[in-house]
C-alpha cells in the first residue's frame, strides 16, 4: 500500500508539472508563432499596398528609432532596413488563372517556373491569404479580372520559431527528468509517516492478536473443563464458547490480514498448480450450505487453466468470496462461480442475489476493512467486515486486481489474477 501511494504521489507530482509546463511552453511558443505571422502580414500590407514593392521611404516611428533592426516591428512601424532585407516575390493571373506577370526579382530561392506553379496552386485553391511552404501570401484584386498574389518569405523567422519550440521541448524534457529525479529521492522522505503509521499499525495488529490467542485458548479450555463438570448442558458455557471461536476466528482472520499486506510478496508460496481444479473443490465444498439454506449454486469452471501462485493463499481467497456469497444471498437466490481466461489474465468471479440493490458507494468501500453493507452489524451473519480485505490482500499479492460490479439485486465480485 505504502508502494502504491509513493507511486501516486510522483505519478500526480509529474503530471501537474507537466500540464503547468506544457500550458506555458505552448502559449509562449504560440505567441512566438503567432508574432511571425502578423510581422509577415504587416510586410505584405505594405507590398500590395504598394503594387507589389516597398516605398521610397519607410515609415519611422515617432521621434525616429536609432536602433533599427531589420525585421523588426516598432510600435507598429517598420525597420528602414526591411525593403533592403526582405524576399519577396509577385505572380499576377488572369480571372481564367493563367499566369500573365512574374517578379521574382527580390529573390533567388525561387525561379519563374517556380513561381508559377506556386502561384496556380493558390489561385485555384481559392484563398485569400495563408502559408505555402515557408512563404505568407496575400491575394489582391487588381480589376479587370487580374489577381495578384504576393508571397513573402518568413524561412528565417519560421527556422528561428522552430528552433525556439525545440530548445523549450529539450529544456522542459531535461528540467521533467531531473524534477522526476528529485520527487522520487523526496517523496520517500514525504511518504514516511504514513508508512511508520502503517507498518506500527501492522505490528500492533499481529502483536495483539498473538497476545489474544493464549486468554482465548484459556477459556475455551476452561469451558470445556466446566461443560464435563456440568454434563455439558450449560447455555451460558455454550454461549461464551461460541463467541470464544468466534473472537479466536477474528483473531486469525487480523493476523493473516495483516501478512497479506505490503511486503506479502516475499512471503507467497508461489507453484504452477491446477487453479481450475482447486476452484472446482472449493466451490463444491459449498453446495451443502448453500442447498440446505435453499439457494441455487452454479459453476462455470473452465478446464485446464493452471497458474503460478500460492494454492493455499488462492483457496482461501476463493472460499472467502463463496462465504460471502453464500452468507448473503437471501432464501431462493441465485449464487454463481465462474473462472475464465481472458488473453492473459484469469478471471475469477462470484456472483450472488441480494436482497437489496446494493449501491455503488458500497460497492466502492466494499474491500475496506471493518466495512460492512449491513449497516446494522448485525452478528447473526457472521461477518466481521474483513474478508474481502484479505481477499484483495491475495490478489493484490499475486500482481492482481480485485472489483465489485452489480445491477440491481445482484453483485459480482471479480479478482483478475
Amino acid at each position: 500500500m505504502i508502494g502504491k501511494l509513493r507511486r501516486r504521489f510522483i505519478i500526480t507530482a509529474m503530471l501537474s508539472v507537466t500540464a503547468v509546463l506544457v500550458v506555458l511552453i505552448g502559449a509562449i511558443n504560440l505567441f512566438n508563432f503567432m508574432n511571425v505571422i502578423k510581422n509577415a502580414d504587416a510586410v505584405l500590407d505594405i507590398l500590395t499596398a504598394n503594387n507589389g514593392g516597398f516605398p521610397d521611404e519607410m515609415p519611422q516611428p515617432p521621434g525616429g528609432d536609432p536602433f533599427g533592426f531589420p525585421g523588426d516591428m516598432r510600435r507598429g512601424q517598420m525597420s528602414p532596413e526591411m525593403q533592403y532585407e526582405a524576399r519577396f516575390f509577385t505572380v499576377y493571373l488572369d480571372e481564367c488563372g493563367t499566369v500573365i506577370i512574374i517578379d521574382t526579382g527580390r529573390i533567388a530561392a525561387v525561379d519563374s517556373k517556380a513561381a508559377a506553379n506556386i502561384g496556380v496552386t493558390i489561385y485555384s485553391s481559392g484563398k485569400a491569404r495563408g502559408f505555402i511552404g515557408d512563404y505568407r501570401y496575400r491575394v489582391s484584386d487588381m480589376g479587370e479580372g487580374v489577381s495578384r498574389i504576393v508571397f513573402y518569405d518568413c524561412g528565417r523567422s519560421l527556422d528561428n520559431a522552430r528552433a525556439f519550440l525545440w530548445i523549450s521541448l529539450i529544456i522542459s524534457a531535461v528540467g521533467l527528468l531531473i524534477f522526476f529525479v528529485l520527487i522520487a529521492v523526496s517523496s520517500k522522505a514525504v511518504v514516511k509517516p504514513a508508512a511508520d503509521a502503517y507498518e506500527r499499525q501492522k505490528r500492533f495488529i499481529t502483536d495483539a492478536g498473538h497476545e489474544l490467542k493464549t486468554p482465548l485458548a484459556v477459556i475455551k479450555a476452561d469451558c470445556d473443563v466446566l461443560e464435563m463438570d456440568d454434563d455439558g448442558d450449560n447455555e451460558w458455557l455454550a454461549d461464551i464458547r461460541k463467541q470464544t471461536e468466534r473472537m479466536t476466528e477474528l483473531t486469525n482472520r487480523l493476523i493473516y490480514l495483516a501478512k497479506t499486506q505490503e511486503g506479502s510478496k516475499s512471503e507467497l508460496k508461489k507453484i504452477e498448480f491446477p487453479l481450475s481444479d482447486m476452484v472446482s473443490e472449493e466451490v463444491e465444498s459449498f453446495k451443502g450450505p448453500a442447498i440446505s439454506s435453499g439457494k441455487e449454486l452454479e459453476t462455470d469452471i473452465a478446464p485446464g487453466i493452471s497458474y503460478n501462485g500460492d494454492p493455499k493463499a488462492l483457496a482461501g481467497l476463493v472460499s472467502i468470496l463463496m462465504e460471502n456469497a453464500v452468507k448473503y444471498s437471501p432464501e431462493g437466490g441465485k449464487i454463481k462461480a465462474s473462472l475464465q481466461k481472458n488473453g492473459s489474465k484469469i478471471l475469477l468471479s462470484v456472483y450472488n442475489d441480494t436482497a437489496e440493490p446494493v449501491s455503488q458507494d458500497d460497492m466502492k468501500h466494499m474491500f475496506d476493512r471493518f466495512y460492512r453493507t449491513d449497516k446494522s452489524r448485525n452478528s447473526e451473519t457472521g461477518g466481521y467486515g474483513i474478508g474481502l480485505s484479505i481477499a484483495k490482500g491475495v490478489t493484490e499479492a499475486h500482481g492482481g486486481n480485485i472489483y465489485a460490479t452489480g445491477s440491481g439485486k445482484g453483485i459480482t465480485v471479480t479478482a483478475e489474477l
